[in-house]
């Protein structure tokens, strides 16, 4: 068997006929043997190329509304025969079966229509049977048969046949690729037929994923990395536009994602600012420009270099703010014409576009590998509201007490465990991530309080009158007396400790008013 070979017969059915019609065209020139089903040879014909009908060639007609229409052996063993095997040569010529050497079938689209939101019944409609059979088919015989599920391939099949032939090199990445197709079609079915059933965590769960791009490397340069989108709908960066600036590497795609899904928890105009997958500084204001400012005051060391997420298309006013500080990448649903001529003087800053905000609320499958499998866990959709709390306290908090712990814990929500954030005035006034232990990181958001003030001429820290809010319950009292000795009046916890007693018994000898949630939002 020669390494090229030419293609005599080809089967071409597709639901995307982006290049079929001149790909028909050129084969037709090559002498091949076109068959064709339904709108694809409607499409074929109508540019004056002649296709035979599948169930011309098979002599089987469609049946069933179309369910059948493939699924015959003078198709399947056309595709599965072994040209090198002379049994299998024989047992097709009996059997009037005559070769093909080329498939091109993309799938019923029912992610698209699962999307869109159609009825149970409709999806079912279109989930494909005949197309991912002919793929394996085609894929299993690459030795003598070319499968083209995207129409991205159609290129490099066409400059191949060109050559004189196809070679077992790109035949094998074509299958590679066909059976990467059908095991994502079929994750997407089993994932939809899951949540139909109410099953979030199914005894088998299957994960697919489209290339979106490679990355020069993962979070270190001796590490290899890419991004691959799930094919699910929700804003953020597999909707997000790149208008401009340098490659987008691994840090910056996993730091953005984290300030974008920070942002949308917000009514409000709002501004997050992440540093290393956590957020530096975010703040609610009536307008970004203000949210900006308050901000970027909490913490404007380490805001250099880092990730700004915007709730709000951008305008000017808000571009020039952003664009004053050296910033890796801003992300944003929207951005005017102004907004974008500004950012386009530091060229190298990346500007992405999503088209729209996450709902924080919404559900979804949040995945982490360990060693020998992955975790899976539901989106922390949580979100906790005044009618939920239960004041623990002698003292109820204020209004605006109130409207500062409820912003605070949201905060919390995107800050790593141990997580303590000050807030005040809807704006973040210290935070504290990341610690083996609760009192440190009430200690490390106190002192980002004061360095802040200091940093923007303030006589007073940040913390002072401020709220508190803590992911999870304080374990002993020592974290709660160092937020009130900064100068926090109020805390948001959730409570459920050991120690509770002695907790609101150190907040109400400080006069502090406390809250709990009865949630937690632990990140690691």
């Amino acid at each position: 068997m020669t390494d090229r070979i030419p293609v005599r017969r080809a089967l071409l059915s597709v639901s995307d006929k982006t290049g079929i019609v001149e790909f028909a065209r050129m084969l037709a020139a090559q002498g091949a043997e076109i068959l064709s089903t339904g709108g694809t040879a409607a499409a074929i014909r109508a540019a004056g190329i002649p296709a035979k009908d599948v169930s011309d060639h098979t002599g089987f007609p469609e049946i069933l509304d179309g369910r059948v229409k493939t699924l015959v052996p003078q198709v399947h063993g056309g595709l599965l025969g072994r040209r090198d095997l002379p049994e299998h040569r024989a047992q097709m010529d009996a059997h009037a079966i005559a070769p093909i050497d080329l498939v091109a079938v993309n799938l019923y689209p029912f992610e698209e229509t699962v999307a869109k939101g159609a009825a149970f019944d409709d999806c079912i409609e279109n989930i494909d049977i005949g197309g991912p059979a002919m793929i394996r088919s085609a894929a299993k015989n690459h030795a003598s048969v070319v499968v083209i599920t995207e129409p991205a391939q159609i290129a490099d099949v066409t400059a191949e046949l060109a050559a004189g032939g196809t070679t077992l090199a790109l035949r094998r990445r074509l299958a590679q690729a066909a059976f990467a197709r059908t095991a994502a079609y079929d994750a997407a079915i089993s994932s939809w037929f899951a949540g139909q059933l109410g099953e979030a965590f199914p005894p088998r769960l299957a994960l697919a994923g489209v290339l979106r791009q490679g990355l020069r490397y993962g979070e270190n340069p001796h590490q290899q990395a890419a991004f691959y989108a799930d094919g699910s709908t929700r804003p953020g960066l597999a909707t997000a536009v790149q208008v401009q600036g340098k490659e987008l590497s691994y840090n910056n795609l996993n730091d953005t994602d984290a300030a974008f899904e920070c942002v949308a928890e917000f009514a409000r105009p709002a501004i997050v600012i992440v540093k290393h997958a956590n957020p530096c500084g975010v703040a609610e204001a009536p307008d970004l420009p203000a949210a900006w400012d308050l901000a970027l005051r909490c913490d404007p060391v380490s805001a250099f270099g880092g990730i700004v997420a915007a709730n709000r298309a951008l305008d000017a006013a808000a571009a020039e703010r952003i664009a004053a500080i050296f910033t890796e990448v801003v992300i944003a649903p929207d951005a005017d014409d102004a907004a974008k001529a500004v950012f386009a003087r530091k060229k190298n800053l990346r500007l992405l576009l999503t088209g729209g905000v996450p709902d924080p609320a919404s559900p979804g499958m949040l995945v982490k590998s360990v060693a020998g499998g992955f975790l899976a866990q539901t989106r922390d959709a949580g979100r906790v509201t005044p009618d939920a709390l239960r004041v623990v306290t002698r003292r109820a908090p204020t209004e605006a007490e109130l409207a500062d712990l409820l912003f605070a814990f949201r905060v919390c929500k995107h800050v790593k465990s141990n997580a303590i954030v000050y807030a005040k005035g809807l704006a973040t006034a210290g935070i504290g991530a990341g610690q083996m232990n609760r009192v440190e990181s009430s200690r490390i958001a106190a002192w980002k309080a004061e360095a802040a003030a200091q940093s923007a001429g303030l006589p007073d820290s940040l913390a002072k009158g401020s709220v508190v809010a803590s992911d999870a319950f304080f374990p002993f009292a020592d974290g709660l007396q160092t937020a009130a000795a900064a100068g926090a009046t109020a805390v948001i916890q959730p409570g459920g400790s050991i120690r509770d007693a002695e907790v609101i018994a150190a907040a109400d000898e400080a006069g502090l008013a406390m809250v709990f949630t009865g949630m937690r939002h632990f990140r690691h």
